[in-house]
């Protein structure tokens, strides 16, 4: 924990992060990409694959309107969250270990949490009801709330004017993703916290400037809580 800058908002990520993704995420774009014609075994197929791999953590529709023109691209996005909300209905969605238990603490010291997520506002708003989660959190936030979604600043910085934070440097943002980690230093926030759950390696996250690299987001409370300052049984310092 950083002594000058006590954290007073913590931003924490969905899918692969507080949130178990499998492939249910990659399935869910493979199945909307199909809508379109677009099938494994192509090139397209692959080129397709290769840029939603790449741009994890970023708004899907924006993902899909890098591939596609504008209609094809709306298209994609609702036919991805359709199959991603019938992907929970036949397999569930589960928290990552701990998550739940990480919120309560986050939020019990008086931190204020805040969802973020490159999902619509649909299906965020169904994995918070599935995993009745919204007495976790103090604010959720999506691509539509904001001017750009990741790796741009504006979903943290907007989460801080939303939370009334006094200093950038209160903040403390957790992801599993490049993007979210380039999110995070882009704001300001003074912790940024790769996890190893979801879409990228530790490699990946330190090159996007992770300041902290943990097994998991079990871990966070530890790093971020004024109680528990023992960085070094929770986190791999960069």
């Amino acid at each position: 924990m950083n002594e000058a800058a006590p954290i007073t908002v913590a931003c924490l990520d969905l899918a692969g992060t507080t949130v178990a993704d499998g492939d249910t995420v990659r399935t869910a774009f493979a199945e909307a990409i199909a809508t379109l014609g677009i099938v494994s075994g192509t090139a397209a197929y692959d080129r397709a694959l290769a840029r939603f791999h790449e741009s994890r953590g970023g708004s899907k529709l924006a993902i899909f309107r890098s591939l596609f023109d504008e209609d094809r691209a709306q298209a994609a996005n609702l036919a991805f969250g359709r199959s991603y909300d019938d992907l929970v209905d036949r397999r569930g969605l589960e928290p990552v270990p701990g998550a739940d238990d990480a919120l309560l603490s986050i939020r019990t010291a008086g931190i204020r949490v805040c969802l973020l997520t490159g999902f619509g506002r649909s299906t965020q708003a169904r994995i918070i009801d599935t995993l009745g989660w919204w007495d976790r959190v103090d604010l959720t936030l999506c691509p539509a709330d904001v001017p750009r979604g990741r790796p741009w600043p504006d979903l943290v910085l907007t989460a801080a004017l939303h939370l009334g934070v006094d200093d950038v440097r209160h903040i403390a943002v957790c992801g599993d993703t490049a993007n979210d980690m380039l999110t995070g230093r882009r704001s300001g926030a003074s912790i940024v916290a790769g996890v190893l759950t979801g879409a990228h390696d530790r490699d990946r996250l330190l090159a996007a400037g992770a300041t902290h690299i943990l097994p998991s987001v079990a871990a966070l409370p530890g790093l971020i809580l004024p109680a528990t300052v023992d960085d070094t049984m929770t986190a791999d310092h960069r």
